[in-house]
């Protein structure tokens, strides 16, 4: 298979290029602009690699996606290119749908009239699929069940607003163009090469520099975690097995609140000893003020793709924290150079001050203390 991936230089978009090129059959192009979150060290292990190429550019420039679905003759695509933390959102909420939203137009309109070029039997093996999120759905209450793919939207924050808009789109252009679409919103991811102003990375780096590990409010907003290896696997078996116009609900069956998370990632760096004796790592946390509309909760069932793909996770919160932690223990050539060059960890989503242009001319940048984020 051909695929063409967005957001390939990112924190999933870059474990689902490792384990696509890990097969000689496939053919794997990344298209991304390289934001602050994308990272060609994290397709380090893919360079030089002949099914793999990277090009360097915005989903939006839509002469440039037409041109690489032609030349490298694509029959999938999956979009990962999104600007994806909740925080930045709030301060730059016109970034987020001038790229979420507009990003994604582009992309369908490109991929329509490349679906129409194709012989019968290409048109029929193409697909579109759009990685989306939990968030689209609002949150829940601490026993409500978990939302399925029928469940309504309701976004809470810019971020979500702007990946719902983006679903509607995508179903849009299935029902009244046939493009052959397929959905998946998955709930929050970690492991390896995630960009360190999320939760997990924020807080085990945070610990290793021994400054205070902020918690949102009292740290009950509740989220579900799934492991990006796991994330990947079912990204690449809905895109090749997936029914047309279908979308499916990715999680990890592993809810806890962000303060067990937290005490629990705390708890394994305690047992890898890196403190020293009689120290906790649990000492560093802090209550912080809490997020504008943060979600209680998220949760997603999972029984549709567990029943139609055969898939389901295999990491538990436990095993897949060990996981992530060992990685950053063991990899500080990645995220070194980014927390003393690219970002120190200063909160977003509460204050703003002039610094980057948006699109639209305004310039919104946070500058408040450093603090954590909560979303993939």
């Amino acid at each position: 298979m051909n695929y063409l991936i967005t957001g390939g230089a990112g924190f999933i978009g870059s474990a689902l290029c490792r384990l696509l090129a890990g097969n000689a059959e496939n053919r794997v192009v990344v298209l991304d602009k390289l934001t602050y979150a994308g990272s060609m060290g994290s397709l380090r292990s893919l360079k030089g690699k002949s099914n793999f190429r990277f090009v360097r550019g915005d989903i939006r420039n839509r002469s440039l996606v037409s041109s690489l679905l032609a030349d490298e003759n694509i029959d999938t695509i999956i979009h990962l290119a999104a600007e994806s933390h909740v925080d930045r959102s709030i301060d730059t909420p016109a970034l987020a749908i001038d790229t979420n939203v507009m990003g994604t137009l582009v992309l369908l309109e490109a991929a329509l009239a490349h679906w129409r070029s194709l012989p019968p039997p290409g048109q029929q093996a193409f697909r579109f699929h759009h990685v989306s999120t939990d968030e689209v759905f609002g949150d829940l209450g601490p026993d409500d069940p978990c939302f399925t793919e029928q469940s309504p939207y309701a976004p809470s924050s810019p971020y979500a607003a702007s990946k719902a808009a983006a679903d509607h789109l995508v179903r849009a252009w299935h029902r009244t163009y046939g493009l052959p679409v397929v959905l998946t919103n998955c709930t929050n991811n970690h492991g390896a090469f995630q960009f360190p102003e999320k939760l997990i990375p924020i807080t085990i780096l945070n610990a290793l520099q021994g400054i205070n590990i902020p918690v949102y409010g009292t740290g009950k907003n509740v989220r579900d975690w799934l492991h990006v290896e796991d994330h990947v696997r079912a990204l690449a078996l809905v895109a090749k097995s997936g029914r047309p116009g279908e979308s499916y609900n990715i999680g990890g069956e592993a809810e806890c609140s962000n303060l067990t998370l937290v005490e629990t990632i705390c708890d394994v760096l305690d047992q890898r000893r890196l403190g020293g004796a009689g120290f906790s790592y649990q000492n560093l946390i802090t209550f912080v003020t809490d997020r504008p509309g943060h979600d209680r909760r998220y949760g997603l069932d999972i029984s549709k793709i567990k029943i139609e793909l055969g898939w389901a996770p295999t990491y538990t919160l436990k095993t897949g924290l060990e996981r992530t932690i060992d990685w950053y223990l063991q990899n500080s050539w990645w995220w070194r150079p980014i927390r003393e060059k690219r970002y120190q960890g200063a909160r977003l989503g509460l204050e703003r001050a002039q610094s980057d242009a948006l699109p639209n001319g305004a310039s919104h940048v946070a500058t408040a203390p450093i603090l954590v984020g909560n979303r993939v």
